[in-house]
């Protein structure tokens, strides 16, 4: 499969809260996540993280998605409920590996996250 349909499945999968689907795009072992203010080592905790989020997730949307072999980049507007956040423009930097996700590396404000956690975000952990 295109690392390019990869990444837009796993986010669609997201985008509709189908968090069990979208972990089976995530290589199981070896997977990072970087983003401004935390960090994951394993997908189920990336994930994790993401459910808790689901219950102020309006909406997510895909501006842009463009691939330069297994690098795949993506503009997203992440539209929330919750006031404080509202909508966050996201700016993520995919890496497919045979036909999985390897790596995630996102840009954002992270200064609005981390206001609304109070500065408890979540560390990374490996196992």
């Amino acid at each position: 499969m295109d690392p390019k349909d990869i990444v837009a499945q796993f986010i669609a999968d997201i985008q509709a809260q189908r968090f069990d689907e979208a972990k089976d795009w995530l290589v199981a072992c070896g997977f990072e996540y970087v983003g401004p203010n935390m960090r994951f080592l394993d997908r189920a905790d990336m994930l994790a993280y993401q459910f808790g989020m689901a219950a102020i997730q309006k909406d997510l949307i895909v501006r842009q998605l463009s691939a330069d072999g297994e690098h795949v980049f993506a503009i997203l507007d992440y539209q929330t409920h919750f006031e404080p956040i509202g909508d966050v423009r996201l700016a993520v930097w995919f890496r497919v590996r045979n036909d999985k996700i390897q790596t995630v590396e996102a840009f954002y404000n992270a200064a609005v996250v981390e206001n609304m956690l109070g500065g408890n975000l979540p560390s990374a952990t490996s196992r």
